[in-house]
């Protein structure tokens, strides 16, 4: 067996892209969560091609898919919080057919489905294992359970460091 990095994978992957789209989903209040859409903000900050365009998508990625349609990109990258039985703060990429195997939960569509609605044939998925989502059921809680819920939004110490070293090859290879 054969092992490529992370970072080998990306670039393979990227080889011959025109123009890629770098879609971050995820719920910002949500602790790590908000992973995504995190890294897609500390990406805007840097100075990547004209090529790339990113979209924070939050919770809902399916609205975006006009938009994503509409820039007709050669590639797209989705990047989300995932339980995928790691360790917090691991990074994969994820192959399309074991979307079934992990654990997505804040996101109205799940990302399987709107890859497939998509309808695009070059989508890569990164997963980042989470250590705390805050995944509880506030509906259970009843009117007092917003007082009780705590929405600080920050991402945990493992996953702010794998986030950052995303980010760090991102701007890397892009």
């Amino acid at each position: 067996m054969i092992f490529i990095s992370f970072k080998e994978e990306l670039i393979d992957f990227l080889g011959d892209y025109e123009k890629l789209i770098i879609l971050g989903v995820g719920n910002e209040l949500k602790y790590d969560d908000g992973v995504g859409p995190f890294i897609i903000s500390q990406l805007n900050e840097l100075n990547l091609k004209d090529n790339v365009l990113l979209i924070n998508a939050q919770t809902v990625p399916e609205n975006f898919t006009g938009k994503i349609r509409m820039e007709k990109p050669s590639h797209i990258i989705i990047i989300d919080a995932c339980l995928m039985g790691l360790n917090p703060g691991d990074f994969q990429i994820v192959n399309e057919d074991d979307f079934i195997n992990i654990g997505l939960s804040t996101h109205s569509m799940s990302l399987s489905y709107f890859v497939k609605f998509l309808n695009h044939d070059n989508v890569l998925f990164i997963g980042i294992e989470p250590k705390s989502l805050e995944l509880i059921d506030q509906d259970s809680l009843g009117v007092l359970g917003a007082d009780i819920m705590d929405f600080n939004g920050s991402l945990t110490e493992n996953i702010e460091k794998s986030a950052i070293e995303i980010i760090n090859i991102f701007e890397e290879i892009l």
